[in-house]
């Protein structure tokens, strides 16, 4: 836990449980971006999954990479455009419905994605080292979505005023 300034408040309370997880995601991204740099891998890090579930897939929608990644459709949506300026993937209509735009990774993602997955075992071996240290987070965090899903904050909270 980081110290907390002077007249500040409290915000390092269990109560911004989310807003500690999101730091700790920042915190990754920044420090993966600089991996990343290092091994020329221009995906960008928070895509990384989508690109995998894509080149998986061979072409997909949007709500089909939505589905896949357990995402919702808007914030695929919002990836998308950066992936095809960056030309690691390609979208064209649909051939059964003009209004639906599927995507397919180009060469270059493709390529980009060896990189990436030459990488991953640097990143696995950092993170086994990491978890030795603080425990293994990504079980803490799965434990955490299945305990949320199976009862949701507003059921663990009393009601009664």
């Amino acid at each position: 836990m980081t110290k907390r300034k002077l007249n500040s408040p409290a915000i390092d309370d269990a109560v911004y449980l989310g807003r500690a997880v999101e730091r700790l995601s920042i915190l990754i991204e920044e420090q993966s971006q600089s991996v990343f740099d290092a091994m020329g891998i221009i995906i960008p890090v928070r895509s990384c999954s989508l690109m995998t579930v894509l080149a998986a897939l061979g072409e997909a929608s949007a709500a089909d990479l939505a589905r896949e990644l357990g995402h919702s459709h808007q914030l695929v949506i919002q990836k998308l455009p950066k992936l095809v300026r960056l030309g690691l993937v390609q979208d064209r209509s649909d051939d059964d419905d003009a209004r639906r735009r599927v995507f397919i990774p180009t060469d270059e993602g493709l390529a980009q994605l060896k990189k990436f997955e030459q990488c991953t075992s640097l990143i696995r071996d950092a993170y086994t080292q990491l978890f030795a240290e603080v425990g293994d987070v990504r079980q803490l965090v799965d434990r955490t979505i299945d305990a949320l899903n199976e009862r949701p904050l507003e059921k663990r909270i009393d009601n009664k005023k």
